[in-house]
Order: structure tokens, then sequence, then C-alpha cells
């Protein structure tokens, strides 16, 4: 029904990911808990949990976040309150309102686009890994 499979079940294989999925946060709804996706996500409406997306990030001009956040590239028109975790491009809007520490390797701000917290970038941003796992770099990192 939702998959591209012949038979129809796109769990079948298991091994089968759709990175080319949008998922889609309307304006109106709140969502209580933490999102994985190996796609894109847009968010409209408001998120109070983590997300974590090997894709890219949108968060329109209604859209909030009170949570970590962790993407490949990240476009923000709207709110978020936490930490921002971008591995390539953060690109902050006009009305982009962000508090929290930023990590990312590119950021583009337009005036008017208001950021409380610190930002790091520039550094090189290992995998994107959901939330309880750690990569070897972290490993390391914690060692010393």
């Amino acid at each position: 029904m939702f998959g591209n499979s012949k038979n129809g079940d796109t769990m079948s294989k298991g091994n089968t990911i759709d990175s080319q999925s949008v998922n889609l946060i309307g304006t109106g709804t709140t969502i209580e808990g933490d999102i994985k996706s190996n796609g894109d996500v847009r968010i409209d409406g408001n998120l109070n949990g983590s997300i974590v997306t090997k894709g890219k990030l949108v968060i329109g001009p209604t859209g909030s976040i009170e949570g970590e956040v962790t993407c490949q590239n990240a476009d923000i028109s709207g709110a978020i309150k936490g930490k921002l975790t971008v591995h390539e491009l953060l690109s902050l809007k006009s009305n982009a309102k962000i508090t929290g520490d930023i990590v990312t390797n590119k950021l583009s701000i337009e005036p008017g686009a208001n950021f409380s917290g610190s930002c790091s970038m520039g550094a090189v941003i290992k995998d994107i890994k959901y939330a309880g796992t750690e990569s070897k770099a972290e490993e390391k990192a914690a060692a010393y």
C-alpha cells in the first residue's frame, strides 16, 4: 500500500530502506516523544522530544521543537529549544528562533534570525546515530 515492493510488503526484505521518504508534522499537530527517520522531515506543528534523521530537517514558520535535534542538513524558520547538531549545512531563516547550543559544519544565518547559545562549527561530525548508541570517535573522546 505505502511501499514500492510488488507484494505491498515493504518489510519483507528487512534491509530495504526508502531514504527518499518525506515525513510531515502539520500545523496544529503536537507530538510528544522521540522521532527517528532515514528520510527528510518537515515540521509545521510542535514536537516535544528529540528528533534524529539521516535526511534534511525543515522547520516551517509555525513549527517548533523542544528537545535535541540531529540531522544531515536543516532549514529552520521556526523555533528550537535544545541542542542542535547538523552534519552539513544549517540554514537559519529570518524568523528562526534558536535557544540552545549548535554544532554544525557550515552555518548560514539570514538577518532577523535569533540565536541564544554557543556554536561550534567546522569540525568533522561523525555519522548520525540514534539515541543510546555511541560512535567509535565518541568512545575515544570519552576515554580522554
